[in-house]
């Protein structure tokens, strides 16, 4: 029981310590984002001014919500930065339940965990956000100005940004699950209808509605999903 509770003691201890190396990573590169706020939010504006050209500045009316704003924004960018620290932490974590010859997959997970997520974050940015605010700007006309408000746009972006980022992590999750032995790859591949029905109504939410926009986020992240089966298949061939 003591031996147990000793073993229990040490891991907690581990993770507690891992949680504030990537707690202070997101603190420290959020600070240094910061400094760039301004910048950054007048980059993530460019996408509205160009699918409403008549529109040329957003509006915030409380005091105080500039500020909270670009804190905001900051506080997003950080979490981008820090990514590959949170990823090495968690998989550091988990590493000692591997054999000794598999621990040299850390740099290939951190190097395909942060990929995904960084990908997730340009597709959103490149190819899914314009086609959104096009969709969502056309109901401006004679009868309806857009006023866009700084933090609700800027909210909009970011936790955009961040659920495509998330969502293109699936197959490093999948991955990571039958590593750990949670998740064996039969059941992925057994309930695959379900995961494509559940990605298809994800996508509609995301994209509030957009047909096109659905099918343009729908498709890769079906992709990703049999891209995880795959790979399971391959690293991990007994699960």
């Amino acid at each position: 029981m003591d031996l147990l509770s000793g073993h229990i003691g040490t891991h907690l201890r581990e993770l507690r310590e891992r949680l504030i190396i990537a707690a202070v990573a997101v603190i420290l590169c959020s600070s240094v984002a910061y400094y760039f706020s301004e910048p950054i939010a007048r980059f993530f504006m460019v996408p509205l001014f160009s699918a409403h050209p008549a529109l040329t500045k957003l509006v915030y009316t409380n005091l105080t919500e500039a500020f909270v704003t670009y804190i905001k924004v900051a506080l997003m960018v950080g979490v981008i930065c820090s990514f590959p620290i949170v990823i090495y932490q968690t998989w550091m974590f988990v590493a000692p339940g591997l054999h000794s010859n598999e621990k040299w997959l850390v740099g290939k997970v951190v190097f395909w965990g942060s990929g995904l997520f960084i990908g997730g974050i340009l597709f959103s940015y490149f190819a899914v956000l314009p086609r959104m605010l096009h969709f969502l700007m056309s109901f401006a006309g004679p009868g309806l100005k857009a006023m866009p408000k700084l933090d609700g746009y800027l909210t909009f972006v970011t936790r955009l940004a961040l659920s495509f980022g998330l969502a293109f992590e699936i197959p490093f999750l999948m991955v990571a699950a039958g590593k750990v032995g949670l998740v064996r790859r039969s059941y992925f591949v057994s309930k695959r209808k379900y995961a494509y029905l559940g990605i298809l109504v994800l996508s509609f939410l995301l994209t509030v509605g957009d047909p096109f926009a659905t099918v343009f986020l729908t498709v890769p992240l079906i992709a990703l999903y049999e891209a995880g089966v795959l790979v399971m298949r391959i690293f991990l061939r007994d699960a």
